[in-house]
């Protein structure tokens, strides 16, 4: 009989894929920075929150903090080292001033993550307190990171046109979702549950919303819709999806 730790691991490995494609789904927007030789108007925020969410479940899957969960860190650490790549190459082809406030934000996340660590190993000596602290801070950042198409579910309502919203990365956020949310019910992990199963209906949502509107014509009043900056929608365990993937010219 298969044990529920194999179905487990099994499923934790089919995430860590998911997530990895969604990790690598910006690439083409660092394409176009680094033939274009400039940053234009894209966003770092996408770039720098996910660094602080991936640190943060780094933690948490670490064996001292949260045991069992070894999958959760590697996944993590990998995005991690991919988001400091598309950093360092915002850095490189932005300007002085659109560096400034990028760089203050992450000194900011760096300080913060040093202080989760250290209050983590010299404060907290049981697995249970631990795993508290930094799944507290997990579900928080992981849940707003969730959250974040909420802003292109409302413009394809209001447009009743799903341009902004790839199907590709909209399957494969539900997917990624969905998948981390079965791995957090094998056993119980409240803090892996919460934002990974909102994460899971926000994905089934936005698969919905495009099967209402994928072959709906535009709004005639579509050119008065305000369009979202050239940025990305960042996901826990996973890479951005793209809020205006048409117009950017990626």
């Amino acid at each position: 009989m298969v044990s529920v730790t194999f179905i487990r691991s099994v499923i934790g490995i089919i995430g860590n894929v998911i997530s990895f494609g969604l990790f690598l789904s910006p690439s083409p927007t660092f394409y176009r920075i680094w033939r274009k030789g400039s940053v234009e108007d894209f966003s770092a925020i996408p770039y720098l929150a996910t660094v602080l969410n991936c640190a943060v479940w780094v933690l948490y899957g670490l064996p001292f903090v949260h045991p069992h969960n070894i999958l959760v860190a590697t996944i993590n650490g990998i995005g991690l080292a991919i988001e400091f790549i598309y950093l360092l190459l915002y850095f490189t082809y932005s300007t002085k001033q659109q560096k400034v406030k990028p760089l203050l934000i992450l000194s900011v996340e760096l300080i913060f993550m040093a202080t989760v660590v250290t209050v983590t190993l010299a404060a907290l000596h049981t697995y249970e307190s631990r795993s508290l602290m930094v799944g507290i801070l997990g579900i928080i950042f992981g849940t707003c990171m969730y959250a974040s198409p909420l802003s292109v579910m409302r413009l394809v309502i209001r447009t009743k046109s799903v341009e902004f919203m790839p199907f590709n990365l909209s399957l494969a956020a539900f997917l990624n979702g969905l998948c981390w949310t079965v791995y957090a019910l094998l056993p119980l992990d409240i803090n892996l549950l919460i934002p990974n199963g909102l994460g899971a209906v926000l994905g089934a949502t936005q698969l919905i919303l495009y099967g209402c509107y994928y072959s709906s014509p535009p709004k005639k009043a579509r050119t008065s819709v305000t369009v979202p900056p050239k940025q990305e929608i960042q996901l826990p365990y996973g890479g951005p999806v793209q809020e205006n993937e048409g117009k950017a010219g990626v």
